[in-house]
Protein backbone atom coordinates (compact mmCIF):
# COMPACT_ATOMS: atom_id res chain seq x y z
CA UNK A 1 0.00 0.00 0.00
CA UNK A 2 2.74 2.23 0.60
CA UNK A 3 4.11 1.57 -3.15
CA UNK A 4 0.28 2.44 -3.97
CA UNK A 5 0.57 5.99 -2.35
CA UNK A 6 3.96 7.18 -3.89
CA UNK A 7 2.95 6.61 -7.30
CA UNK A 8 -0.04 8.42 -6.67
CA UNK A 9 1.86 11.15 -4.73
CA UNK A 10 4.47 11.52 -7.87
CA UNK A 11 1.57 11.53 -10.26
CA UNK A 12 -0.44 14.56 -8.45
CA UNK A 13 3.13 16.44 -8.15
CA UNK A 14 3.77 15.89 -12.47
CA UNK A 15 0.26 17.44 -12.89
CA UNK A 16 0.98 20.26 -10.53
CA UNK A 17 -1.62 18.91 -7.93
CA UNK A 18 -4.39 19.41 -10.99
CA UNK A 19 -6.47 15.88 -11.25
CA UNK A 20 -8.65 17.68 -13.39
CA UNK A 21 -6.87 17.39 -16.70
CA UNK A 22 -7.52 14.43 -18.88
CA UNK A 23 -3.86 13.01 -19.60
CA UNK A 24 -4.25 12.04 -15.96
CA UNK A 25 -5.93 9.63 -17.06
CA UNK A 26 -3.88 7.84 -19.42
CA UNK A 27 -0.96 8.53 -16.59
CA UNK A 28 -2.78 6.37 -14.21
CA UNK A 29 -3.38 3.66 -16.67
CA UNK A 30 -0.23 3.36 -17.32
CA UNK A 31 0.75 3.03 -13.50
CA UNK A 32 -1.83 0.65 -12.72
CA UNK A 33 -0.80 -1.90 -15.72
CA UNK A 34 2.58 -1.78 -13.80
CA UNK A 35 1.60 -2.56 -10.47
CA UNK A 36 2.46 -5.97 -9.72
CA UNK A 37 0.05 -9.08 -10.33
CA UNK A 38 0.16 -10.42 -6.85
CA UNK A 39 -1.03 -6.88 -5.38
CA UNK A 40 -3.80 -6.66 -8.02
CA UNK A 41 -4.80 -10.23 -7.42
CA UNK A 42 -4.87 -9.82 -3.32
CA UNK A 43 -6.11 -6.13 -3.23
CA UNK A 44 -7.79 -5.40 -6.60
CA UNK A 45 -9.94 -8.89 -6.75
CA UNK A 46 -13.87 -8.54 -7.56
CA UNK A 47 -16.39 -8.90 -5.36
CA UNK A 48 -16.85 -12.62 -5.46
CA UNK A 49 -19.09 -13.49 -2.23
CA UNK A 50 -22.62 -13.13 -1.92
CA UNK A 51 -22.24 -10.39 0.51
CA UNK A 52 -21.51 -8.03 -2.88
CA UNK A 53 -18.76 -5.92 -0.62
CA UNK A 54 -15.27 -6.22 1.40
CA UNK A 55 -13.11 -3.36 3.06
CA UNK A 56 -9.49 -2.86 1.70
CA UNK A 57 -7.28 -1.17 4.16
CA UNK A 58 -3.81 -0.92 4.28
CA UNK A 59 -3.84 2.85 3.17
CA UNK A 60 -3.06 5.63 5.29
CA UNK A 61 -4.48 9.40 5.77
CA UNK A 62 -2.67 12.03 7.37
CA UNK A 63 -5.82 14.29 9.19
CA UNK A 64 -3.69 17.59 9.21
CA UNK A 65 -2.02 17.21 5.67
CA UNK A 66 -5.71 16.51 3.81
CA UNK A 67 -6.93 19.91 5.24
CA UNK A 68 -10.13 20.56 6.55
CA UNK A 69 -13.44 19.24 5.05
CA UNK A 70 -14.85 21.06 1.83
CA UNK A 71 -17.85 22.72 2.83
CA UNK A 72 -19.49 21.19 -0.16
CA UNK A 73 -18.33 19.73 -3.47
CA UNK A 74 -18.28 22.39 -5.45
CA UNK A 75 -15.60 23.95 -3.49
CA UNK A 76 -14.07 21.35 -2.79
CA UNK A 77 -11.48 21.43 -6.05
CA UNK A 78 -8.16 19.63 -5.85
CA UNK A 79 -8.59 18.67 -1.98
CA UNK A 80 -6.73 15.47 -1.31
CA UNK A 81 -6.02 15.29 -5.14
CA UNK A 82 -3.16 12.35 -3.95
CA UNK A 83 -6.73 10.30 -2.76
CA UNK A 84 -8.38 10.86 -6.47
CA UNK A 85 -5.48 8.95 -8.08
CA UNK A 86 -5.35 5.98 -5.39
CA UNK A 87 -8.97 5.82 -6.10
CA UNK A 88 -8.71 5.79 -10.11
CA UNK A 89 -5.82 3.34 -9.66
CA UNK A 90 -8.10 0.72 -7.74
CA UNK A 91 -10.71 1.30 -10.31
CA UNK A 92 -8.13 0.97 -13.18
CA UNK A 93 -7.32 -2.05 -12.14
CA UNK A 94 -11.04 -3.64 -11.41
CA UNK A 95 -12.72 -1.94 -14.81
CA UNK A 96 -13.08 1.39 -16.21
CA UNK A 97 -14.14 4.41 -14.13
CA UNK A 98 -16.57 6.28 -14.96
CA UNK A 99 -18.22 9.80 -14.33
CA UNK A 100 -21.37 11.75 -15.46
CA UNK A 101 -21.79 15.09 -17.53
CA UNK A 102 -24.62 16.23 -14.89
CA UNK A 103 -22.79 15.59 -11.47
CA UNK A 104 -19.80 17.14 -9.75
CA UNK A 105 -18.69 18.77 -12.88
CA UNK A 106 -18.13 15.30 -14.78
CA UNK A 107 -15.46 14.51 -11.89
CA UNK A 108 -14.08 10.91 -12.14
CA UNK A 109 -13.74 10.99 -8.78
CA UNK A 110 -16.36 12.80 -6.14
CA UNK A 111 -16.38 14.31 -3.06
CA UNK A 112 -19.27 13.15 -0.42
CA UNK A 113 -19.34 16.14 2.44
CA UNK A 114 -22.42 17.16 4.61
CA UNK A 115 -23.85 20.48 2.93
CA UNK A 116 -25.53 23.38 4.43
CA UNK A 117 -29.02 23.56 3.41
CA UNK A 118 -29.53 19.72 2.20
CA UNK A 119 -29.65 18.22 5.17
CA UNK A 120 -33.28 16.56 4.70
CA UNK A 121 -32.25 15.73 0.67
CA UNK A 122 -31.73 12.17 -0.34
CA UNK A 123 -28.43 12.42 -1.21
CA UNK A 124 -24.90 12.35 -0.54
CA UNK A 125 -24.68 15.89 0.43
CA UNK A 126 -27.49 15.12 3.41
CA UNK A 127 -26.90 14.25 7.30
CA UNK A 128 -29.71 14.50 9.03
CA UNK A 129 -31.76 12.53 7.69
CA UNK A 130 -31.26 8.61 7.05
CA UNK A 131 -29.88 7.93 3.28
CA UNK A 132 -32.22 5.31 2.18
CA UNK A 133 -31.07 2.32 1.10
CA UNK A 134 -30.38 2.36 -2.96
CA UNK A 135 -28.42 1.20 -5.58
CA UNK A 136 -25.94 4.33 -7.09
CA UNK A 137 -27.07 5.95 -9.93
CA UNK A 138 -30.38 3.58 -10.49
CA UNK A 139 -31.94 5.67 -12.90
CA UNK A 140 -29.25 4.58 -15.41
CA UNK A 141 -29.11 1.82 -17.26
CA UNK A 142 -25.15 2.53 -17.54
CA UNK A 143 -24.76 2.78 -13.56
CA UNK A 144 -21.88 1.65 -12.03
CA UNK A 145 -21.20 -2.27 -11.77
CA UNK A 146 -18.71 -1.30 -8.50
CA UNK A 147 -19.10 1.35 -6.16
CA UNK A 148 -15.71 2.61 -4.26
CA UNK A 149 -15.94 4.70 -1.11
CA UNK A 150 -12.69 6.05 0.04
CA UNK A 151 -12.85 7.17 3.69
CA UNK A 152 -10.45 10.55 4.43
CA UNK A 153 -12.06 11.20 7.83
CA UNK A 154 -14.90 10.42 10.13
CA UNK A 155 -14.60 11.24 13.49
CA UNK A 156 -18.11 10.76 14.41
CA UNK A 157 -17.72 7.04 13.20
CA UNK A 158 -20.54 7.66 11.08
CA UNK A 159 -21.94 4.02 9.06
CA UNK A 160 -22.42 3.53 5.83
CA UNK A 161 -25.38 0.72 5.45
CA UNK A 162 -25.42 -2.29 3.56
CA UNK A 163 -27.53 -5.36 2.44
CA UNK A 164 -27.23 -8.02 -0.70
CA UNK A 165 -29.84 -9.21 -2.95
CA UNK A 166 -28.33 -12.71 -2.49
CA UNK A 167 -29.36 -12.20 1.76
CA UNK A 168 -32.88 -12.08 1.39
CA UNK A 169 -35.33 -14.43 1.65
CA UNK A 170 -38.73 -13.52 -0.70
CA UNK A 171 -41.11 -15.87 -1.84
CA UNK A 172 -41.85 -17.10 -5.66
CA UNK A 173 -44.90 -15.15 -6.03
CA UNK A 174 -42.82 -12.03 -4.94
CA UNK A 175 -39.63 -12.56 -6.64
CA UNK A 176 -41.94 -12.95 -9.72
CA UNK A 177 -44.02 -9.46 -9.41
CA UNK A 178 -40.80 -7.54 -8.52
CA UNK A 179 -38.95 -8.96 -12.34
CA UNK A 180 -41.84 -7.47 -13.85
CA UNK A 181 -41.35 -3.57 -14.88
CA UNK A 182 -43.82 -2.07 -13.29
CA UNK A 183 -42.40 1.21 -12.43
CA UNK A 184 -39.81 3.64 -13.19
CA UNK A 185 -37.03 5.12 -10.93
CA UNK A 186 -36.47 9.00 -11.51
CA UNK A 187 -33.49 10.50 -11.14
CA UNK A 188 -32.01 11.78 -7.86
CA UNK A 189 -31.55 15.41 -6.87
CA UNK A 190 -28.22 15.13 -7.99
CA UNK A 191 -28.92 15.53 -11.30
CA UNK A 192 -30.71 18.50 -11.95
CA UNK A 193 -30.89 18.06 -15.96
CA UNK A 194 -32.19 14.70 -15.96
CA UNK A 195 -34.96 15.66 -13.63
CA UNK A 196 -36.22 18.18 -16.34
CA UNK A 197 -35.82 15.65 -19.15
CA UNK A 198 -39.04 15.53 -21.31
CA UNK A 199 -39.15 11.47 -22.41
CA UNK A 200 -41.23 9.36 -21.09
CA UNK A 201 -39.61 7.46 -17.87
CA UNK A 202 -39.10 4.00 -18.90
CA UNK A 203 -40.40 1.26 -16.03
CA UNK A 204 -37.93 -1.37 -15.01
CA UNK A 205 -38.15 -4.29 -13.13
CA UNK A 206 -36.64 -4.11 -9.08
CA UNK A 207 -35.23 -7.66 -9.49
CA UNK A 208 -33.42 -9.22 -12.38
CA UNK A 209 -32.52 -13.17 -12.22
CA UNK A 210 -28.39 -13.21 -13.83
CA UNK A 211 -26.38 -16.29 -14.59
CA UNK A 212 -24.95 -15.75 -11.55
CA UNK A 213 -28.15 -15.08 -9.24
CA UNK A 214 -30.49 -12.12 -8.26
CA UNK A 215 -29.20 -8.48 -8.85
CA UNK A 216 -31.76 -5.70 -7.96
CA UNK A 217 -31.76 -2.46 -9.73
CA UNK A 218 -33.84 -0.33 -5.86
CA UNK A 219 -34.48 3.16 -5.16
CA UNK A 220 -37.14 3.84 -2.88
CA UNK A 221 -37.30 7.25 -2.53
CA UNK A 222 -37.08 7.96 -6.16
CA UNK A 223 -39.37 5.51 -6.89
CA UNK A 224 -43.60 6.29 -7.53
CA UNK A 225 -45.20 3.63 -5.83
CA UNK A 226 -48.33 4.82 -5.27
CA UNK A 227 -48.67 4.43 -9.24
CA UNK A 228 -48.41 0.72 -8.70
CA UNK A 229 -50.87 -1.94 -8.03
CA UNK A 230 -51.74 -2.64 -4.89
CA UNK A 231 -49.97 -6.26 -4.99
CA UNK A 232 -46.78 -5.11 -6.26
CA UNK A 233 -46.64 -1.99 -3.73
CA UNK A 234 -46.70 -4.98 -0.85
CA UNK A 235 -44.23 -7.24 -2.54
CA UNK A 236 -41.93 -4.33 -2.47
CA UNK A 237 -42.62 -3.31 1.31
CA UNK A 238 -41.53 -6.99 1.93
CA UNK A 239 -38.48 -6.47 -0.02
CA UNK A 240 -37.59 -3.13 1.81
CA UNK A 241 -38.23 -4.98 5.22
CA UNK A 242 -36.20 -8.19 4.09
CA UNK A 243 -33.05 -5.71 2.76
CA UNK A 244 -33.66 -3.97 6.13
CA UNK A 245 -33.67 -7.70 8.31
CA UNK A 246 -30.13 -8.29 6.70
CA UNK A 247 -28.40 -5.02 6.25
CA UNK A 248 -24.74 -4.64 7.98
CA UNK A 249 -23.56 -1.50 8.97
CA UNK A 250 -20.01 -0.93 8.51
CA UNK A 251 -18.01 2.16 10.17
CA UNK A 252 -15.32 3.33 7.76
CA UNK A 253 -12.15 4.49 9.55
CA UNK A 254 -9.36 7.03 7.71
CA UNK A 255 -7.69 5.06 5.08
CA UNK A 256 -10.59 2.07 4.40
CA UNK A 257 -12.16 1.77 0.82
CA UNK A 258 -15.35 0.15 0.80
CA UNK A 259 -15.67 -1.60 -2.61
CA UNK A 260 -19.46 -2.16 -3.12
CA UNK A 261 -21.15 -4.88 -6.09
CA UNK A 262 -23.79 -1.99 -7.24
CA UNK A 263 -25.72 -4.88 -8.64
CA UNK A 264 -26.06 -7.23 -5.15
CA UNK A 265 -25.79 -4.42 -2.52
CA UNK A 266 -28.04 -1.38 -1.95
CA UNK A 267 -26.65 1.28 0.43
CA UNK A 268 -26.56 4.09 2.21
CA UNK A 269 -26.28 5.72 5.48
CA UNK A 270 -26.82 6.69 9.13
CA UNK A 271 -28.15 10.25 9.93
CA UNK A 272 -25.67 12.09 11.91
CA UNK A 273 -25.31 15.77 13.15
CA UNK A 274 -22.88 18.04 10.59
CA UNK A 275 -20.82 20.85 12.56
CA UNK A 276 -19.61 22.66 9.00
CA UNK A 277 -16.33 23.40 10.96
CA UNK A 278 -13.66 21.58 8.69
CA UNK A 279 -13.93 18.22 10.93
CA UNK A 280 -16.86 16.42 9.30
CA UNK A 281 -17.31 12.98 7.71
CA UNK A 282 -15.17 13.13 4.27
CA UNK A 283 -15.33 10.48 1.63
CA UNK A 284 -14.27 10.41 -2.01
CA UNK A 285 -16.32 8.08 -4.28
CA UNK A 286 -15.59 6.43 -7.84
CA UNK A 287 -17.97 4.58 -9.98
CA UNK A 288 -16.95 1.84 -11.72
CA UNK A 289 -17.92 -0.23 -15.09
CA UNK A 290 -16.51 -3.94 -15.56
CA UNK A 291 -16.19 -4.88 -19.51
CA UNK A 292 -18.43 -7.88 -20.37
CA UNK A 293 -20.06 -8.18 -17.14
CA UNK A 294 -23.68 -9.64 -17.68
CA UNK A 295 -25.72 -8.76 -15.05
CA UNK A 296 -28.45 -5.95 -16.73
CA UNK A 297 -31.51 -7.19 -18.39
CA UNK A 298 -31.17 -6.79 -22.21
CA UNK A 299 -34.18 -4.29 -22.25
CA UNK A 300 -32.01 -1.98 -20.44
CA UNK A 301 -30.04 -1.09 -23.62
CA UNK A 302 -33.03 0.92 -24.75
CA UNK A 303 -33.74 3.21 -21.94
CA UNK A 304 -33.03 6.96 -22.80
CA UNK A 305 -30.91 7.37 -19.35
CA UNK A 306 -32.76 11.06 -18.81
CA UNK A 307 -30.29 12.36 -21.44
CA UNK A 308 -27.50 11.68 -19.21
CA UNK A 309 -24.43 10.79 -20.65
CA UNK A 310 -21.70 8.48 -19.16
CA UNK A 311 -18.65 9.45 -19.53
CA UNK A 312 -16.67 6.14 -19.48
CA UNK A 313 -12.65 6.40 -19.28
CA UNK A 314 -11.39 4.28 -22.03
CA UNK A 315 -8.23 3.07 -20.17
Amino acid sequence: MTELTEIARKIVADFGGSVSRPELLSRVAEAAADLDKSFQRKHCRPVDTDDGLFVLRGLTVDDTDIGPTPASWATAGDSAAVWDVLLLLLATTMGRPIAWDGQQDGRFVHNIVPSPGHEQEQTGASSTVLLSPHTEDAFHPERAHLLMLGCLRNHDSVATTAASIRKVRLSEDDLALLSRPELPILPDDAYAEAQAFAGPPPHVPALWQSEDGPTLRYDPAYTPLDQASPEYRAAYDRLTAELERVSVAVSLEPGDVLVVDNDLVVHGRVPFKARYDGTDRWLKRASVRVPGRRTRPPAEADEHGYGQAALVAHV
